[in-house]
């Protein structure tokens, strides 16, 4: 029997649309939510059972703020994340943790699951990412995490005026584009050295790929003058690891029980420390960024 050449198209038509429903790598990115906060729009957006916060910028452009599996939710999407929880070797049990940038609240939360006694406060420009964090990525506040709403130097400010201290501060704030510039001086890290408790660690995350990298990397050097770098194996991030201390460096020295642990969230501990390194591959004459130089908008 002979088959119009109607009929034939449909098959195809038809076949085709199984073939983009049933095979994951044809999975569309599906637009979940979105709203305009007073800074930014932000999408929560799923595709093949990874679900993101994404920042719009203003060159229109889109940027992973937070990702989580759907189907694991304990494995952590990001290298970066596994990368900055390295700094549990230096202290399985921070007392008070710092994170300047909430995005979907993973690393407070799984600090506090590790480490449940370690009081946690994150802090946020945008009450909108708060609110969505906690709507689309389980961010959870109880007695020990507590979130402000606030601009991160405003937070450091005020907090060296109380004199609070923290044994762990981790920077993870972006904007879309890159970190606001006033969150990469010299002036603002020599505030959080000072709201570093005697030993007390920073992790921040930065890009491997960025203009700024040999401003920031001085930058740091300069402030804390012994550094430590985790850089994704595959991805172009980097943790920046400094110390409030004299002698600094960071080695696997996880104990069993928190090698285990970690391990339920994709960690392999001993492939991620081998992306640890101490050495100086930047210019080591760039410029130190200060608040009177910080050309953020044009070295991104």
């Amino acid at each position: 029997m002979r088959t119009s050449k109607k009929v034939l198209t449909s098959l195809v038509l038809c076949a085709a649309a199984q073939l983009f429903t049933s095979n994951p790598a044809f999975a569309k990115l599906v637009e979940v939510h979105k709203e305009r906060s007073i800074y930014r729009n932000i999408v929560i957006t799923e595709n093949k059972g990874i679900r993101c916060m994404q920042f719009e910028t203003r060159r229109k452009k889109v940027s992973n703020q937070a990702c989580i599996n759907l189907k694991q939710p304990e494995k952590l999407v990001f290298e970066y994340v596994q990368g900055t929880l390295l700094g549990l070797a230096h202290n399985p049990a921070p007392k008070r943790v710092l994170i300047l940038g909430l995005g979907g609240g993973t690393l407070a939360n799984v600090i506090h699951q590790i480490s449940p006694t370690s009081e946690i406060v994150s802090v946020d420009i945008d009450p909108a990412v708060v609110k969505l964090a906690k709507e689309y990525f389980d961010y959870q506040e109880n007695q020990q995490i507590k979130s402000e709403i606030k601009d991160a130097r405003v937070f450091v400010k005020r907090a060296l005026l109380q004199k609070q201290q923290f044994d762990w501060i981790i920077l993870d704030a972006f904007n879309g584009d890159y970190i606001p510039e006033h969150l990469m001086t010299q002036e603002f890290l020599t505030e959080c050295k000072r709201l570093l408790s005697a030993n007390g660690l920073l992790a921040a995350n930065t890009f491997s790929t960025s203009d700024l990298y040999d401003h920031e990397s001085v930058t740091y050097q300069k402030v804390f003058n012994q550094l430590a770098i985790f850089k994704a194996p595959t991805k172009g991030n980097r943790v920046i690891f400094a110390c409030n201390c004299d002698n600094f460096s960071l080695t696997n020295n996880l104990s069993p029980q928190l090698n285990n642990q970690l391990s339920r969230y994709g960690l392999d501990t001993n492939l991620l420390f081998e992306s640890i390194t101490d050495m100086v591959d930047w210019d080591v004459t760039a410029r130190v960024l200060t608040d009177e130089y910080s050309p953020a908008n044009l070295l991104k």
